[in-house]
């Protein structure tokens, strides 16, 4: 129990609750608009945000926050542009968004190795009390647009073409969704780390898609998921010494293993009783 009283630990179980209130609803946002790879696209040309603040010396989690704000914007255009070949825009910016973070990385390597690696893995104790500010703020604007909008977002999430019959401005909802997932990538970096942000952001929903069918409810359910997932992968973080973002997905990963083997299980049983 001596965990809870450190401060760092204090700061990465409120960032990781944070970060369980919003992961399921852009998760699910993302799973249903066939675009989870964009969360995975975010999340690895954001470290050009993070190279750049390196480099330039300046808090580099503000950095992040302006590239993945432009990046989302621009990831929207191109998704217009080539419509019925969406998945080229994802691999268009990965590419880019790669090619320059390690550009940038190598103008200076004394600056940027070892700060990167944080970043890249994530650490319980980098969190800082101004990203953690940042963290609950952000959620707390996106539960409240969930609310506030859920009924456009539903519409706009199974069919574009009916959203924008109804008057909706679908370009701006897009743009919005997009620069939101950035910002929630960009600000959750240094807890659960680059290269595994986005699994902790879809799995909560992936896993609660398999109980519910419900749009509320597979968002509630993730919640609970998400929550759980992440408080367990931080405790085993800090026990093992282990990355926080590789802890919580092996976390989450088991529950989707779990969640499996439970449904064919109950599907196995509903067709023997069928059969009889």
């Amino acid at each position: 129990m001596e965990m809870f009283f450190h401060g760092f630990m204090q700061r990465a179980f409120l960032a990781s609750f944070s970060i369980s209130i919003i992961a399921p609803i852009l998760g699910l946002l993302l799973i249903l608009r066939r675009q989870s790879l964009m969360a995975d696209t975010l999340s690895h040309v954001s470290l050009a945000g993070v190279a750049l603040g390196l480099l330039l010396g300046v808090n580099p989690t503000w950095t992040n926050i302006l590239v993945v704000i432009i990046l989302a914007i621009i990831l929207e255009y191109l998704r217009t542009i080539y419509r019925s070949y969406s998945e080229l825009s994802v691999a268009l910016l990965m590419s880019a968004g790669m090619a320059i973070a390690l550009f940038l990385m190598s103008l200076n390597q004394a600056k940027t190795s070892v700060n990167i690696t944080q970043f890249l893995f994530g650490s319980i104790v980098t969190i800082s009390q101004e990203q953690l500010i940042l963290l609950v703020g952000l959620s707390i604007i996106i539960a409240l647009l969930y609310v506030f909008f859920r009924k456009p977002l539903y519409v706009l999430t199974f069919d574009e073409d009916t959203a924008f019959t109804a008057g909706l401005p679908i370009k701006r909802m897009s743009i919005l969704f997009n620069v939101l997932t950035g910002i929630t990538i960009a600000v959750s970096m240094p807890i659960v780390g680059a290269l595994l942000v986005s699994a902790i952001i879809i799995l909560p929903a992936a896993i609660a898609l398999r109980i519910s069918h419900h749009f509320n409810g597979v968002i509630l359910i993730g919640m609970v998921i998400a929550i759980s997932g992440m408080t367990s992968g931080l405790i085993l973080s800090y026990q093992f010494s282990t990355p926080p973002g590789a802890s919580i997905t092996l976390v989450f990963i088991a529950i989707f293993s779990l969640t499996l083997l439970f449904r064919t299980f109950l599907n196995i049983r509903k067709n023997r009783k069928t059969v009889v």
